[in-house]
């Protein structure tokens, strides 16, 4: 099958994102989530898929898993593909940041990261199947709900349905060259709190020993602790109600990479040591959810990586492979050394700001790597 005889229509994908991209899905809103996992389950279902609804717990919304049409479907190990639905953008980001298409550019929060990966992975999925092709092996969906906060609520669910499958593709935005990744730095993550003592601000302000002002003078020694090795960020604090009270407790979140593991457990060392009491004030660490580290140089990978590579010259490009940061449900099968290919969705630029976009070719683009890696693994 020649994948450049595949019909891939760019102005039908971008008219089917269109309710995709507008249903707005913040982590945090689980009837947000929902109500995209019900679109991404009505597009499933009419393409023949048998549809499984699981229910969100820990206050996050559901997942939904898709197993298409096989004669092995169930019998043997297939090809999973797993995404996300959750963005990091709030309700009403479309009043500022709405869907729209200028030239080879299109728009919106949640598109490139990872609405678009997810909806041209189904494109491929039906154009393979009104061409009549099928696939060496069962194809499954899993789309979960909290990626975008470390998927703390889900990760036992797709390292149980990773383990059922041969192979692992996870359509997260793509490199600009084409390129994919095939490892994943390691990442933890840490919340924080100061407690200190309340007072009246105006009337008693020595009374008082600030939270706000110690997180402040901490959120600056921990990110000073920033190396080649390990990086260490905060990039959520919450704290006060009333301007004139000094404010008795606030609250943080940080986050640490490292390329290796070994420098990952330092950087947590490091972390956790910073806890105690000092002039009146505690602070307290604790480590939050962790993405172990991929390894790039896994023999699956480099297979996959290779099977990729082959169908890239075909389709007309050089394709290179990568470690990198960022984090996703690929550190995750990755490290449990189920073959795995990320970055397999849509180019673009600006994810997780108001100026998210993706260059319209690259639908197209990943849907025929997509159809044919389904094509080809086996």
């Amino acid at each position: 099958m020649n994948l450049l005889d595949l019909p891939f229509d760019t102005d039908a994908m971008i008219a089917g994102l269109k309710p995709w991209i507008e249903c707005e899905s913040p982590t945090y809103d689980a009837d947000a989530v929902n109500r995209m996992m019900d679109i991404a389950a009505y597009d499933m279902a009419a393409l023949g898929a048998q549809i499984e609804r699981i229910p969100g717990r820990m206050g996050f919304g559901g997942s939904v898993r898709a197993r298409f049409p096989h004669p092995d479907q169930g019998r043997v190990p297939g090809i999973l593909i797993a995404g996300h639905m959750d963005t990091v953008h709030p309700i009403g980001t479309l009043d500022v940041l709405p869907f729209r298409r200028e030239g080879n550019l299109c728009y919106g929060p949640g598109l490139m990261d990872m609405k678009g990966g997810n909806y041209i992975s189904l494109d491929a999925i039906r154009q393979l199947l009104r061409a009549g092709l099928q696939t060496p092996l069962p194809v499954s969906v899993l789309f979960t709900p909290d990626e975008e906060v470390g998927t703390p609520s889900t990760r036992e669910l797709i390292e149980a349905e990773a383990a059922r499958n041969k192979y692992v593709l996870v359509p997260e935005p793509g490199h600009e060259d084409g390129g994919v990744t095939i490892g994943r730095y390691a990442i933890a993550r840490f919340n924080l709190r100061t407690v200190g003592q309340p007072s009246h601000a105006g009337a008693r302000l020595s009374d008082g020993k600030s939270a706000i002002a110690a997180m402040a003078r901490k959120i600056v020694e921990i990110e000073n602790m920033t190396g080649p090795d390990c990086t260490f960020s905060v990039g959520v604090i919450h704290a006060g109600q009333w301007v004139n009270c000094v404010s008795s407790v606030c609250d943080a979140q940080a986050l640490s990479m490292a390329k290796k593991q070994e420098d990952l457990d330092d950087g947590v060392a490091r972390m956790l040591a910073l806890q105690g009491t000092a002039n009146g004030v505690e602070f307290q660490v604790k480590r939050g959810v962790t993405r172990p580290v991929w390894h790039p140089d896994t023999p699956g990978t480099k297979m996959i990586f290779d099977i990729a590579k082959d169908i890239a010259k075909e389709l007309g490009f050089d394709m290179t492979g990568r470690s990198q940061g960022g984090g996703s449900d690929g550190n995750f099968t990755g490290a449990m050394g189920i073959p795995t290919l990320d970055s397999l969705g849509v180019r673009g630029k600006g994810l997780h700001t108001l100026n998210e976009h993706i260059n319209v070719d690259s639908l197209v683009d990943g849907a025929r790597l997509m159809a044919g890696l389904l094509l080809r693994l086996g």
